[in-house]
């Protein structure tokens, strides 16, 4: 049974949601290759993740919620792999029956939380214009400033704080360039706006919506973060809009990653997740691998590969074969424990975001 969000965790659902080149040197962006084979590892995770789905949701059993964020998480990754069709349109569904809990609360409309959705269903060939009775592009649109310094960056609709960043923006360039919106290029330039001179993308916009410098180097945070970077690499490559702006971008943003990979081929998150992990080497992984950069892109998937459960494992991990850990940490932790309800989260975050890479352990897999 579906639960109601507190306040409380749909803040937190909708919260929640890298050397080798020379600086300045210029990348030859590849487009990617048409899949080949799926890799035993890739086989073994998209099971695991389907595994995880009761009519297509996550249920989250420690806080007994429907996490709908998540459950999209695990799409894209299905969908960005061309794996488990069944689960696919499972997750579809459920999300048309729990758009409206997902996307607004009391009056606000969550403008990363429409584009997710977008996203999502326009990834997996899904009908945008009828999710649950809502046009998702048409509320997307509804959430996209129109004028000022501001055009082109989503908002929230709501009288308290809005939780709008790069990360939505992103998934909303993705959303609305493959459903050929009108409004497609000002989301992009926005998005292009908050990278920073160093190749990476920052986390959060501006507070001040009318601020005339709305970029990276005004005013905000702008901690460097491999996971929205990656993101950004990601959803860019779904664009065929300003072409030369943003295969310029993307080429700045992947040096970027490039020179955040560690030796052992993994990247680590921004502060507090700044140790290596397997959601940002996993992310990075993706972006690496979708720009056709593959020797970097396959090292960070062996590296996700070391923390996934094998088959036959003969740990209290043995019935979560294709489970990904976050870390080190958390994978002798449930070799000893197993996943355990309070650790099942981070194990299905971890796995929705590193499993896309593992296509990367086989180089004819990339461009």
């Amino acid at each position: 049974m579906k639960q109601p969000f507190t306040r409380t965790v749909r803040r937190l659902a909708i919260a929640t949601t890298a050397v080798t080149a020379a600086t300045g040197m210029a990348l030859a962006l590849a487009a990617p290759a048409q899949a080949a084979r799926p890799t035993a590892a890739e086989k073994q995770s998209v099971r695991w993740l389907g595994g995880q789905l009761t009519d297509g949701v996550m249920h989250n059993d420690q806080y007994d919620f429907d996490d709908i964020g998540l459950t999209l998480d695990a799409g894209l990754a299905l969908a960005a792999l061309d794996k488990r069709p069944a689960d696919v349109e499972a997750i579809q569904s459920a999300l048309g029956d729990d758009i409206e809990g997902y996307t607004t609360y009391n009056g606000d409309v969550y403008a990363g939380s429409v584009a997710k959705a977008l996203a999502f269903t326009t990834v997996s060939g899904g009908d945008y214009t009828d999710v649950g009775g809502v046009n998702l592009r048409h509320r997307l649109h509804q959430l996209v400033i129109r004028e000022g310094s501001s055009t082109g960056r989503i908002a929230d609709h709501s009288d308290g704080t809005d939780y709008a960043n790069t990360i939505g923006q992103a998934f909303a360039v993705q959303g609305l360039s493959l459903s050929d919106s009108g409004q497609a290029k000002k989301v992009i330039r926005f998005l292009l706006k908050q990278q920073c001179d160093t190749g990476y993308f920052r986390l959060q916009f501006n507070d001040d919506k009318d601020a005339k410098n709305q970029g990276c180097g005004g005013p905000g945070t702008n901690t460097p973060s491999v996971d929205v970077t990656a993101l950004a690499v990601i959803a860019l490559q779904d664009t065929h809009q300003m072409g030369k702006q943003v295969r310029s971008a993307q080429q700045h943003a992947v040096a970027w990653l490039l020179s955040q990979q560690g030796s052992d081929g993994s990247f680590a998150g921004a502060p507090p997740t700044d140790s290596a992990n397997t959601n940002s080497t996993g992310l990075a992984s993706w972006a690496l691998g979708s720009s056709g950069v593959c020797r970097p892109a396959r090292q960070a998937a062996v590296w996700v590969r070391g923390l996934e459960v094998p088959p036959n494992d003969d740990s209290a991990l043995a019935d979560e074969t294709g489970a990904i850990a976050y870390d080190a940490a958390a994978y002798q932790a449930g070799e000893s424990d197993g996943i355990t309800t309070a650790t099942r989260d981070q194990w299905r975050r971890a796995s929705a975001q590193a499993a896309p890479a593992l296509r990367y352990l086989r180089r004819s897999n990339c461009a």
